[in-house]
């Protein structure tokens, strides 16, 4: 018979709650808050831990890996474009195999899950079932985010009012895909408007046009991914994720500059209400 080791309840509940507090503890001041932890939201979060920053990655659903596990139409194939399918590679995709010149596809449950262990194995930490209901800004720009229980934005308003808690940063990458949430909250506070929305499908433009999307929208806030593709209302590309890829990463390097910016005191404090978004 296999022994286990014998186990009290209350050692379970404390093992729990001690180590999960005592993480969202040291999560209160990070370099580097990624909303969202699709396709580009994963290799933004590896990138900028690779680069030795605390990332954490703030995640509404319970599960990490947005729209990547569903390929198209359900049928869980994901497909990519070089260069892209170096960003598979380094997480050591093994079904990857090029279907046409420069096309590939692979299954998308094992690139998917490789690119968000990937970002774990960096060092990026995840609160899953979250969501970022505000934002925080002082002088120089945004530096942090509320969050609240996704579960919380259930309940009606006349129900319970739970307050919220907050996490400084010194940039915020939205990459919560096409809604652009916090992008969103942003234009709100600050007084520009993003529609938060993609265009038609247009496969060969969107994918270009994504990537140059993604940049710095506000101090302290890029958009990456979907979210950049929606704040610009770009047309939509489908089941392909190379320019998701390729924007998460790019949007990593934004990031990381922003953080030496501060670090050596150097970014520029903003005018109040002075967005830097500009829509075609």
């Amino acid at each position: 018979m296999q022994e286990f080791t014998s186990v009290d309840e209350a050692d379970v509940t404390k093992a729990i709650v001690s180590e999960y507090l005592k993480e969202l503890e040291s999560l209160t001041d990070t370099d580097a808050v990624v909303v969202g932890s699709g396709p580009a939201g994963s290799v933004c979060a590896r990138k900028l831990a690779e680069k030795g920053h605390k990332v954490l990655i703030v995640e509404r659903n319970i599960k990490p890996g947005g729209g990547m596990f569903l390929g198209g139409m359900l049928m869980n194939k994901l497909v990519v474009e070089a260069p892209a399918d170096r960003i598979c590679r380094e997480v050591g995709a093994k079904s990857l195999k090029e279907y046409k010149p420069g096309l590939f596809v692979g299954d998308a449950h094992e690139i998917a899950t490789k690119l968000i262990a990937a970002a774990f194995d960096a060092g990026a930490h995840m609160l899953n079932a979250v969501q970022v209901e505000d934002i925080i800004y002082r002088e120089q720009g945004i530096c942090g985010v509320v969050i609240n229980w996704h579960m919380v934005s259930s309940y009606p308003d006349w129900v319970t009012c739970t307050d919220p808690l907050a996490l400084k940063t010194k940039v915020v990458i939205d990459a919560t895909g096409h809604a652009a949430e916090v992008a969103r909250l942003a234009g709100k506070r600050f007084g520009f408007e993003v529609k938060g929305h993609e265009g038609a499908m247009w496969v060969d433009e969107a994918e270009k046009a994504t990537y140059n999307a993604t940049q710095e929208i506000y101090p302290g806030l890029i958009v990456c991914g979907m979210a950049a593709n929606g704040v610009y209302m770009l047309p939509r590309m489908g089941p392909i994720f190379g320019a998701m890829f390729m924007s998460g990463e790019k949007a990593a390097e934004l990031a990381h500059q922003r953080i030496l910016e501060l670090g050596s005191n150097q970014a520029t404090p903003l005018k109040p209400r002075e967005p830097l978004i500009q829509h075609r």
